[in-house]
């Protein structure tokens, strides 16, 4: 497994043309670019917003391009209740990526139970292009795998769609 490089995964975001959906299924990542922000929002018990502007920037104005190019971009969170933490986190940081343009919908994880999903946390481009995302037990990443294999795009459709009609908006969902 590799991970893809910062010019790889722009390439392949800023070539979808119709959709996004992104589905995340664990309760903790431990990925580098936010041990700070984390640390912070522990210290702090909320997030900093005007702090995190710049480390989060190059991400909103992508979701933000992607957007007015006409890109629909769906993100959906299955999560254990009560939320780690790490989830409170996420939450809290949420109304940002809303306001850049994603759409992001909570899924308590008790109510996943009858949804066939994938092992692994993914990314699906346009229906077509599949972006696993593999984690260790710790949650630091071990790497990316791409795949255009249909029935695997069709699997990752499915569960996400399956997942989307049942979960949370963001606006709705509180977490516990």
């Amino acid at each position: 497994m590799k991970l893809l490089t910062t010019e790889e995964w722009n390439d392949l975001f800023t070539s979808t043309k119709r959709e996004a959906l992104h589905l995340e299924m664990r309760d903790w990542y431990a990925v580098d670019d936010e041990k700070e922000r984390f640390s912070r929002f522990l210290a702090s018990d909320h997030r900093d917003h005007d702090a995190e502007a710049e480390e989060r920037r190059p991400w909103l104005e992508a979701v933000h391009r992607a957007i007015e190019m006409g890109v629909s971009i769906r993100r959906a969170r299955i999560v254990s209740e009560p939320v780690t933490d790490y989830t409170r986190f996420l939450y809290e940081g949420t109304d940002r990526n809303i306001e850049a343009g994603e759409d992001v919908r909570w899924l308590p994880r008790m109510r996943a139970s009858a949804i066939a999903l994938p092992g692994n946390d993914f990314w699906l481009f346009d229906e077509k292009t599949v972006l696993i995302n593999h984690f260790t037990g710790d949650g630091n990443s071990a790497g990316q795998e791409l795949s255009t294999d249909p029935a695997l795009a069709r699997l990752c459709k499915t569960a996400f769609e399956a997942v989307w009609k049942v979960a949370i908006p963001h606006g709705e969902y509180k977490p516990i």
